[in-house]
């Protein structure tokens, strides 16, 4: 027996209702894909802004600074400067108000909280400090002492002194100032690899010119380019800290000055 299928035609109005319901599912499909995007992106840069920005790159003038990582086998000799009141109660690079009578610095690149020996060569004054801030951005100097520090050592009427800086390893809770031998010990003790940074340009051809300057005299003569796009000269290969230290001497000794030693 053959059945007969009724054929039902919708109006030609239903039509029209149907294909706009289906517009605009389809569209609101594709709005949902967007949107999943957009979060994704949103997530990724609320990532971003959670990295610690004492670690983001950052621009003084027309330089760039890159802090670092890990101070452990940081060493550096030059200039060091002291600020006082105006900045006394102003916040420090860390968040922190500074006081100019405490004891803390200012280094352009040590990781923030990082405690340092500061030595001076014409009459072996030491004092052991925080780093807290950013600076000097001055050319020569390396560190900038607080009022209460530069008093500690006697520089307040020279302004500026000549300097040694060696990063310090916490040694488990820190305890009081006055217990340093127990608290800290040098950072000279680690082996490694370690090289001489030179310098640091924006420019390839100033790098390769000072590299190939270099490679007449020295080994290993390199750059390496970092995420800031600043070409940095490097030299020497050193197992230990020891060995790095007299590389920088023979290097200042030839004219090579604000050169200091990185970790590898």
């Amino acid at each position: 027996m053959e059945h007969k299928i009724k054929k039902y035609h919708l109006p030609g109005s239903l039509n029209g209702y149907f294909i706009l319901l289906f517009l605009i599912f389809f569209l609101f499909a594709m709005g949902c894909a967007g949107s999943k995007k957009s979060i994704s992106s949103g997530k990724q840069k609320k990532m971003d802004r959670r990295l610690p920005n004492s670690f983001k790159p950052y621009r003084i003038g027309n330089n760039c600074y890159k802090p670092l990582v890990d101070a452990r086998g940081f060493k550096q000799r030059g200039l060091a400067s002291w600020y006082g009141k105006d900045f006394h109660g102003k916040k420090t690079a860390n968040g922190e108000i500074y006081n100019m009578y405490g004891l803390s610095a200012a280094h352009k690149t040590l990781p923030l909280g990082t405690w340092v020996r500061v030595r001076r060569f014409d009459n072996g004054e030491i004092i052991d400090l925080r780093i807290n801030d950013r600076g000097p951005f001055v050319k020569g100097r390396i560190i900038d002492l607080s009022r209460g520090a530069a008093k500690k050592i006697g520089m307040i009427e020279a302004g500026t002194v000549p300097v040694e800086i060696v990063a310090l390893e916490k040694k488990g809770k820190r305890t009081e100032l006055t217990d340093i031998s127990s608290a800290f010990h040098y950072a000279e003790s680690f082996t490694g690899n370690y090289t001489i940074q030179v310098g640091a340009f924006s420019d390839l051809k100033n790098a390769e010119k000072l590299k190939n300057e270099l490679d007449q005299f020295y080994k290993n003569a390199h750059i390496k380019k970092g995420g800031d796009d600043f070409y940095r000269v490097r030299v020497g290969t050193c197992s230990t800290l020891h060995q790095a230290v007299k590389y920088e001497e023979r290097l200042m000794q030839n004219g090579y000055n604000n050169i200091f030693i990185v970790a590898q």
